[in-house]
């Protein structure tokens, strides 16, 4: 099972000033859309996972580690619950790209950082299919 995939982004700057784009971000999928911008750099907001639900992440000021576990409940696999570290940039425009099975926990690495996410669940459906852990549950190497 694949658990998550990068869409590099580009950017043009000139003399009316930045453009970040996402040719390659196909948006027929979401559903809606949220911003998070943590009150504090040492807060880690996680560990939540969803079966089915696909999220997508784009750090649009500062930087943030992403950390994915799987919840081998889902995918029935016999692989070890090894964590993935994923560090996105304001300033290196890419989403990160979460398919279902997978657990989230993330930090910002700067103040003033602005994470926005999407969602190919209605919030009603992804309530249905959210399940929480504590941060002790899969280790966060920072």
């Amino acid at each position: 099972m694949v658990s998550h995939n990068i869409i590099t982004g580009n950017s043009h700057t000139d003399e009316r000033g930045k453009l970040n784009f996402f040719n390659d971000f196909d948006l027929r999928d979401v559903v809606r859309m949220y911003e998070i911008s943590p009150a504090s750099v040492t807060n880690i907001r996680g560990w939540q996972g969803h079966a089915k639900e696909h999220k997508w992440f784009y750090c649009s000021a500062g930087s943030f580690t992403v950390y994915l576990a799987p919840l081998t409940y889902f995918n029935n696999s016999k692989e070890e619950q090894q964590t993935q570290k994923i560090t996105l940039y304001s300033n290196s425009p890419s989403v990160l790209h979460i398919t279902g099975g997978y657990a989230t926990a993330f930090k910002a690495k700067e103040e003033n950082s602005t994470l926005l996410v999407f969602s190919n669940f209605s919030v009603e459906e992804s309530v249905a299919d959210d399940f929480r852990f504590n941060l002790e549950e899969w280790p966060i190497n920072q």
